[in-house]
């Protein structure tokens, strides 16, 4: 009979992992809606000096997003 305590401890990085890679998708599913604003921002003539700013944030959420998945994969057993 398996140890209950390590049966929790599974359920528990199960559902760490799964909540971690719903946050990675919803970062980068933001990152790249914000992304997509930008561009017909600029193909509607913003300049991207304008929008520096704004591409310093979507940046930022890339770059928070790909730490959260290398965290995810670093901490997550092959299946």
């Amino acid at each position: 009979m398996p140890n209950p305590i390590l049966v929790a401890l599974e359920a528990e990085v199960a559902e760490a992992t799964t909540v971690m890679a719903s946050a990675v998708t919803l970062i980068n599913g933001f990152a790249a809606r914000v992304q997509s604003a930008v561009d017909a921002a600029i193909a509607n003539g913003a300049t991207e000096a304008e929008l520096a700013p704004v591409q310093a944030e979507i940046d930022a959420l890339n770059a928070s997003g790909d730490a959260l998945a290398a965290a995810v994969l670093a901490n997550t057993e092959p299946v």
